[in-house]
């Protein structure tokens, strides 16, 4: 079940949210607590019921950590920090074993010319963000920030389940008061109509927008043929505009969810694609993440505390170690290395005091995010070199052999392609219904986003559009079978 799919839709949110509203309303606040926790459960165990030792065996154990933690005679302490440094261990050695133990291997295979061999793991899902989520947890707890003594309520912390499976990543103190607070026990009308107009329009991102970019982007990531320049990147692109629409739509939609009980979970995007720097991008896109890493990895490192070549380092390793996060691949670890570089170049750059033209601005860090979104997105070296190879294929703009086109690439236009290869470049001409997409995304991107748009909606008292919008989304669900969310995978 994914918050795309009619059963999440029609059937799980809505009784959820009924039979919550009808335990508080007869005060009996715990039972309302537990069904909460036990929907989430629920709606976790459909997709892998097996899986599901595996996060209460986290959550049980976290909780103990936790609480000896946050004692007086151990927060603090030297025997507070190897409980600290014994629990964080555990945590990263099973979410190592399920997500990097066969990468592992295979560097080991590499190195020493060995037969190695770890079988196939079935990666559980959300363990990285149940994993992140507990570990600020315990750290928040060593650091005296945090005291609960309740497993219900931690249970629920972590377990809530718009958040579950992809995020954002939660802190303990923004969320507990929520959940204890008497103001979320009665349903607000007002936080219904703007957690439907939200979850509408991140449904009608993800199933409309970005489910259809995604056909563009598998054709060329996951194909054999070589590309020329327009499907390069008209690739790339593609991948570019899905990847966004599909996670800013899920964590649209997870706000929007959570809205519905009162409860309200920290933005995740913020118009990310409007960045003028890279360090400004990182600001505005998966910003729970980027949070995370700054208090959690970057802080803890030495920040910028320990002299500037120093801060070089700490920024390189941080990107360097969140983009091997997001999976166990070289590509990603690529990725990671590139945004880590590139926040160091923009700090010297920042050095110079030499701002450059927004436009320019712009061009410059929305262009190198689209070339580092190809090794996010490639499955090896040779997927990636193949699209960056079509993306500076100048000489195809003008020369490509109609020979040299996939039929299936022609097929689309019918007799109109033969007007179409005659008037355009070739290349373009087959790809024309992916670049008038992208037209369209641009002009979205430059627009209010989808925040601003829901609280529009409900201020100024005209939802019609979001209605629309989230009636196209239905009907889409209703009759097609929608992927499952990127971000799901990492």
């Amino acid at each position: 079940m994914i918050f795309s799919s009619p059963a999440f839709v029609f059937l799980f949110l809505p009784i959820a949210v009924v039979v919550y509203f009808a335990l508080t309303r007869r005060r009996w606040t715990i039972l309302a607590r537990l069904w909460l926790a036990a929907a989430s459960l629920a709606f976790y165990a459909v997709w892998r019921v097996d899986h599901l030792p595996l996060l209460l065996a986290s959550i049980a154990f976290n909780f103990w950590a936790g609480t000896r933690l946050s004692r007086a005679e151990v927060a603090g302490t030297s025997r507070g920090r190897w409980l600290l440094g014994g629990a964080i261990t555990l945590n990263v050695l099973v979410l190592g074993y399920f997500k990097y133990a066969a990468f592992g291997v295979q560097i080991l295979d590499g190195l020493t010319g060995a037969d190695f061999s770890v079988g196939e793991i079935a990666l559980p899902l959300g363990i990285s963000f149940f994993t992140f989520t507990q570990i600020a947890f315990l750290v928040d707890c060593y650091r005296g920030r945090v005291k609960e003594a309740d497993p219900l309520n931690y249970t629920l912390f972590v377990t809530f389940f718009p958040h579950l499976i992809a995020g954002p990543i939660l802190h303990h103190s923004e969320m507990m008061p929520q959940f204890a607070s008497r103001w979320t026990m009665r349903p607000r009308y007002r936080n219904i109509l703007f957690g439907l107009c939200l979850f509408g329009l991140g449904l009608f991102k993800k199933v409309i927008i970005a489910d259809t970019f995604a056909i563009w982007a598998t054709y060329g990531f996951d194909g054999s043929h070589a590309l020329d320049f327009f499907s390069a990147w008209g690739t790339a692109l593609s991948y570019t505009f899905q990847i966004y629409f599909d996670f800013s739509g899920y964590s649209d939609m997870a706000l929007g969810a959570a809205m519905l009980f009162n409860i309200r979970l920290p933005i995740n995007f913020n118009s990310p694609y409007k960045a003028l720097d890279i360090q400004d991008f990182w600001r505005r896109w998966h910003m729970t993440l980027s949070r995370y890493l700054r208090d959690y990895l970057y802080i803890p490192l030495g920040g910028n505390r320990a002299g500037e070549g120093r801060m070089y380092v700490n920024l390189f390793v941080t990107f360097a170690l969140g983009g091997l996060w997001h999976g166990a691949s070289w590509m990603f670890v690529i990725w990671g290395v590139l945004h880590g570089s590139a926040m160091v170049v923009h700090r010297l750059w920042q050095k110079l005091n030499r701002p450059l033209p927004a436009p320019l601005a712009w061009t410059l860090t929305f262009v190198f995010v689209v070339i580092t979104w190809v090794f996010f997105r490639a499955k090896d070296w040779g997927s990636a070199r193949r699209v960056l190879s079509g993306m500076v294929n100048f000489q195809s703009i003008a020369v490509l052999p109609i020979a040299d086109i996939p039929t299936a690439q022609l097929a689309w236009g019918g007799w109109l392609m033969d007007r179409l290869v005659v008037t355009l470049p070739p290349g373009l001409a087959v790809n024309l219904p992916v670049y008038l997409a992208m037209v369209a995304a641009f002009v979205i991107i430059s627009r209010p986003n989808s925040m601003e748009i829901a609280t529009a909606a409900v201020t100024r008292r005209r939802p019609w559009l979001v209605a629309v919008l989230f009636a196209i989304a239905l009907i889409a669900i209703s009759t097609t079978s929608s992927t499952v969310f990127l971000y799901f995978n990492f």
